[in-house]
């Protein structure tokens, strides 16, 4: 048992092509190969009402909704309950942040919010947060929000500089 948990979250259309993508393993190191691996991984699940595939060494579980697929990959050994788990929480987290709506338009639209809620839920493989609620909530909060003490030292600087320039115009 490890603490990377996931190899990679991935949400693909219904023509198999990719809408966002993490991988977090070192297993499909080419933007070629894991194009190859998801329309792979695609065409054995398109048409298929199960969701768990186990297939080249990999544990998948997927959930379609509308015209999108959401996947999560594991090692062959990996506790599918687990994977079941961080791609619950994902779809849920989506789902919030995207009022319901989730196909691909609306994901795309807000590709920037569905990265951060993935960054909120996986860091290099390891699973941070199960929780949908809190994940779509911190994927949702604005930089000055944000307690400094969390904040990357660049959003501490354009905080800074706003709050500067606020300052000189008044």
């Amino acid at each position: 048992m490890s603490l990377y948990t996931v190899k990679s979250v991935l949400v693909l259309d219904s023509e198999g092509k990719r809408v966002c993508a993490k991988y977090y393993s070192k297993d499909l190191p080419t933007y070629k190969e894991q194009t190859a691996f998801e329309k792979n991984l695609w065409t054995k699940t398109n048409r298929s009402n199960a969701e768990i595939l186990l297939w080249e060494n990999v544990v998948a579980v997927y959930r379609t909704s509308g015209d999108v697929i959401f996947y999560t990959t594991g090692s062959y050994d990996e506790n599918e309950l687990v994977l079941l788990s961080v791609l619950n929480a994902f779809y849920d987290a989506v789902s919030k942040l995207l009022r319901g709506q989730v196909d691909k338009l609306a994901m795309l639209d807000n590709l920037d919010s569905v990265l951060l809620a993935l960054d909120e839920l996986i860091d290099d493989g390891i699973v941070l947060e199960s929780d949908p609620s809190l994940i779509a909530q911190r994927a949702t909060m604005k930089f000055e929000d944000v307690p400094l003490s969390e904040q990357t030292i660049s959003q501490a600087m354009g905080n800074i500089k706003e709050q500067l320039a606020r300052s000189l115009l008044k």
